[in-house]
C-alpha cells in the first residue's frame, strides 16, 4: 500500500511538472502577456528545468522547442524509473517517448477542453479581474477565435466555443485511441 501511494504521489508531481511546462510552451506560442503574475510564476518553477535544453534546443519564433522537448522529458522519466525499479531498463524504454508524447497531447487536449468551458463560464457571469483569468483568455482565445471565423453568432448567442468543446470531444474520443494504436505496438 505505501508504495502505490508513493508511486500516486510521483505520478502527479510528475503529471504537475509537465503540465506547468506545456502551459508555459502555451504561454510563449500565443505571446500571452509575460508580466501577468501568474505567468512569471510559471517562468520560474519552469526555469531550472528548461533552461539545460534551451541551450541544445533553439527557440524557433514563438515554438520553444526546448520546454516542449523537456515537457516530454519530464513524462518519460517516469517510465525510466519504473522500468529501473523492476530491473528491466532496456533499450526498449526509448519506445515510451512516444507514450509519454501521447500523454502530453492528451493534456494538451484537457487544458484546453477545461479552458474553453471556463471562457464559457466567464462570458455567462463576466470575467473576473484576477490575472489567472486573463490569461486563460490569452492562451484559449486564439483555438476558439479560429471556429468564431467560421460560424457566426445567431443574434447574441454564439455557439462557437460549444463547436469547439465537441472538436476536442471528437479529437479525444475519435483520433486519440487511433494514435494510442499506433503506439501500443512499440511498447511490446
Amino acid at each position: 500500500l505505501h508504495t502505490a501511494y508513493r508511486r500516486q504521489r510521483q505520478m502527479c508531481i510528475r503529471d504537475s511538472i509537465a503540465t506547468l511546462l506545456l502551459i508555459r510552451f502555451l504561454l510563449q506560442l500565443t505571446r500571452a502577456d509575460f508580466y501577468n503574475p501568474v505567468s512569471q510564476g510559471i517562468l520560474k518553477i519552469c526555469s531550472p528545468i528548461a533552461t539545460p535544453l534551451e541551450k541544445l534546443l533553439p527557440t524557433m519564433g514563438r515554438f520553444n522547442l526546448a520546454v516542449l522537448a523537456t515537457a516530454v522529458l519530464v513524462k518519460w522519466m517516469f517510465f525510466v524509473i519504473i522500468a529501473a525499479a523492476n530491473g528491466l531498463l532496456t533499450a526498449g524504454i526509448f519506445a515510451y517517448l512516444a507514450l509519454a508524447a501521447f500523454e502530453l497531447l492528451r493534456t494538451l487536449i484537457t487544458l484546453y477542453f477545461y479552458g474553453v468551458f471556463i471562457l464559457v463560464v466567464f462570458s455567462w457571469v463576466g470575467t473576473p479581474p484576477h490575472p489567472a483569468a486573463r490569461l486563460i483568455g490569452q492562451v484559449i482565445l486564439p483555438y476558439t477565435n479560429i471556429f468564431r471565423r467560421f460560424i457566426p453568432p445567431l443574434g447574441m448567442i454564439d455557439i462557437s466555443p460549444m463547436v469547439a468543446i465537441f472538436t476536442l470531444m471528437i479529437i479525444r474520443a475519435q483520433i486519440l485511441p487511433i494514435i494510442a494504436m499506433q503506439i501500443r505496438p512499440l511498447l511490446m
